[in-house]
């Protein structure tokens, strides 16, 4: 009993947030590595579905995994380890900015500026 919450485990506020958190992070995870499939198929920038609203849509979705789960059984190892996760998927993404930028140039700058790594603008979301 949480918060004093007299609730069944599985259908608990904590738990149905962590179940939407994980369905919506791996909805997002296949979204987005398909059109990073397609595009490195071609050669080209990721600047379709998920990536025209944010430049690392793949992060975002192990991020909301991982805090769907850390909800779901909140132990000290995982609390431990989520601020580390995060650290590292910051670190990875900003390599990764830097391959992309050497890789295409003017064209990465251009999607940089126009799309937010991490959390898309609030307009873009209803745009269709």
């Amino acid at each position: 009993m949480m918060f004093g919450w007299r609730a069944n485990p599985h259908f608990g506020p904590f738990h149905v947030l962590s179940m939407a958190l994980i369905a919506g992070g791996f909805w997002l995870l296949a979204s987005a590595w398909k059109v990073l499939y397609q595009a490195v198929k071609r050669n080209e920038l990721a600047i379709t579905g998920p990536y025209a609203r944010i430049r690392h849509p793949q992060y975002v979705a192990f991020v909301l995994i991982m805090f769907g789960f850390l909800l779901q059984w909140p132990t000290l190892v995982t609390l431990g380890m989520f601020p580390i996760l995060l650290w590292m998927y910051m670190r990875l993404a900003s390599s990764e900015e830097v391959e992309m930028q050497q890789a295409f140039g003017d064209a990465y700058t251009q999607y940089a500026a126009a799309t937010p790594g991490f959390l898309p603008r609030w307009r873009s979301l209803f745009k269709s």
